[in-house]
């Protein structure tokens, strides 16, 4: 009897041990994938103290370099922290606003990285974190500091702006330029629109009201499609034929016209001067703004000196203190719309130069620097204006009108997208991708939809509830199609896009960073979309120059094209004249051909 009980035991003791160990091996399992993915890439071989792997093994612990790298920022935040006390006093001690803009700004970054970990774009975890905080009661905006907040967003609006005038890529521009301008502007102007009569109509708001959303609205947001394509890129989706770098120039194209309309619509509408003045601000805002860019960025080429060892913190500072003087200094003269456009310019003239000089879009150091800006001044935008959102002040019924109003702008847009892409020599696939990608709204939205807030005069509760109702459409476009565009995004382009047969790989380590509009903007990594097809097959004859299968006109022999086969992949089996590859990959594409 004994020997029996004793044998139960040893079995039901060898039964529970092997369930514990498979559940700790599951709760192992588990841990690992999490923190790897926590984690991200792995870092590059770097130095390391005695006896740091066995103290924090990987990848449950970080890195000594990301150790190292997140002391040292919290080092510089509380110097930073000890320095502004020390100037301005109790207002920067715990419970003071400018603490609380400081804890908010820290809060939005957090929640941002947790939202990217789901694979959701940072800015909508940002955004939540101060629309929960502000209806919390958590914290608020003091409204002492509201002209501090309103130059807050006027400089995340500069940054914003250059990085989109500094990404989009001359050639690729040049190839597309009746490409770009007709899927960009068109589909916007029936956007906005599309909002300026909706909102009209079923919600109250004046014309000029309305079309001042609808110059908001319209715009694509870069910060939430590059990402996107950058994964897809890395896979080979869409390389062949130029699909991101035609997403990316139609999303500036878009941002640049947002901007110098609404601020030219709004100059009107809070201008007091005589009629003819105010008609005549919107061509003075045009010319002015391109005026002034353009010869900023062809001084920027000769000042400073490209031989000079101090010539990429000179060529930063060039460009943020010109765009700092044309969105600030453009207002106090009653022009908003010329600063915008002038920012957009200086950045695109500056990067064609240096282009020349031996700049590579997707290798420019001052374009770097701007997105080390952008990500200190993202967090504190989208977490600002989170905060401009009062749930207690919001009418329901209001929202869901504005939810119609929305989705009926961005549905029609959709399909005027894919009706102008006609002659463009994309596939319809291509068509529906490109406009699905368009839907995107963040930046823009969340720079602008506040700023009308800042003009009104608060004592009229008619001209408040007016700046409310824009603000609510710009937030509800930002909620709505941020995330709903990057799932798109995702699940479509394996769908959608052709495989090139060689997948895009990271870059090397040494210049691993974010995802950027630099790691998408290739330089001819697309055929002339205007010019010769790369639906079909595409074969050379031994004259050299470059026929089409399908019986369209020929090529150039040095036009960059692309070879797709009959099933829709890249085919390497073929000779291709003048394919150019992206720096990042060039040991992984196709090896035929020659390098322009």
């Amino acid at each position: 009897m004994y020997s029996g009980n004793s044998g139960n035991d040893a079995w039901l003791q060898r039964t529970l041990q092997a369930a514990l160990t498979e559940r700790w091996l599951s709760f192992r399992s588990w841990l690992y994938l999490f923190c790897q993915r926590c984690h991200g890439r792995a870092d590059s071989d770097s130095w390391e103290p005695r006896g740091w792997r066995k103290a924090c093994p990987q990848p449950f612990c970080p890195s000594y370099r990301k150790f190292a790298r997140v002391l040292c920022l919290l080092l510089l935040g509380l110097l930073t922290w000890g320095v502004v006390y020390s100037i301005v006093g109790d207002d920067a001690a715990p419970g003071g606003p400018l603490f609380a803009l400081a804890t908010l700004a820290i809060a939005a970054h957090f929640a941002g990285w947790l939202a990217s970990l789901a694979n959701m774009p940072a800015l909508i975890g940002m955004l939540l974190t101060g629309i929960v905080l502000q209806n919390a009661g958590v914290l608020s905006v003091d409204k002492r500091y509201a002209h501090v907040v309103a130059d807050l967003r006027k400089v995340a609006l500069v940054i914003i702006l250059t990085r989109a005038g500094l990404d989009l890529d001359p050639q690729a521009m040049k190839n597309m330029k009746i490409t770009v301008p007709k899927i960009g502007l068109i589909p916007w102007t029936v956007e906005a629109g599309i909002i300026t009569i909706t909102s009209w109509y079923f919600m109250g708001l004046p014309l000029i009201w309305g079309f001042l959303a609808g110059s908001i609205i319209a715009a694509v947001s870069p910060a939430v499609v590059v990402p996107c394509l950058f994964r897809l890129r890395g896979k080979g989706y869409g390389v062949a034929k130029g699909i991101p770098t035609l997403i990316i120039a139609i999303a500036g194209v878009d941002d640049a016209a947002s901007v110098a309309i609404y601020g030219i619509v709004q100059s009107i509408m809070f201008s007091d001067d005589e009629l003819w003045y105010q008609i005549l601000q919107g061509p003075i805002a045009i010319v002015g703004g391109l005026g002034f860019g353009t010869l900023w960025g062809i001084l920027a080429r000769y000042v400073p000196e490209k031989g000079d060892p101090f010539m990429v913190p000179l060529r930063v500072m060039m460009l943020l203190g010109a765009g700092m003087i044309s969105v600030f200094g453009s207002e106090q003269i009653n022009l908003g719309g010329a600063g915008p456009l002038a920012v957009v310019a200086a950045a695109f003239v500056s990067c064609y130069f240096w282009q020349k000089d031996g700049w590579e879009v997707d290798d420019n150091p001052v374009a770097t620097a701007f997105e080390i800006f952008w990500m200190i001044f993202e967090p504190i935008l989208f977490g600002v204006t989170g905060t401009q959102i009062k749930l207690n002040e919001l009418e329901g019924s209001l929202v869901y009108v504005g939810i119609g109003c929305l989705l009926a702008g961005i549905i029609l847009r959709i399909l005027v997208t894919v009706l102008v892409g006609v002659g463009s020599r994309l596939n319809l696939k291509e068509k529906i991708f490109i406009a699905l990608a368009c839907m995107a709204k963040a930046t823009v939205q969340a720079a602008l939809g506040p700023a009308t807030l800042d003009k009104i005069d608060h004592q009229d509760p008619e001209a408040k509830r007016l700046a409310d109702t824009v603000l609510m459409l710009c937030v509800l476009s930002i909620l709505l199609t941020a995330p709903l565009g990057a799932i798109i995004i995702m699940f479509s382009g394996p769908k959608l896009l052709t495989r090139t047969r060689a997948p895009m790989q990271p870059p090397p380590p040494h210049r691993s960073r974010r995802p950027s509009i630099r790691d998408i903007s290739i330089i001819n990594e697309l055929p002339d979309l205007e010019d010769c097809s790369s639906s079909t097959g595409v074969t050379t004859p031994a004259g050299g120059a470059t026929t089409l299968s399908n019986g369209n006109a020929p090529c150039s022999p040095t036009e960059g094209v692309a070879v797709i086969g009959s099933a829709g992949s890249a085919d390497s089996s073929n000779t291709v004249q003048g394919i150019a590859y992206n720096s990042h990959a060039n040991q992984n594409e196709t090896s035929s051909g020659t390098h322009r």
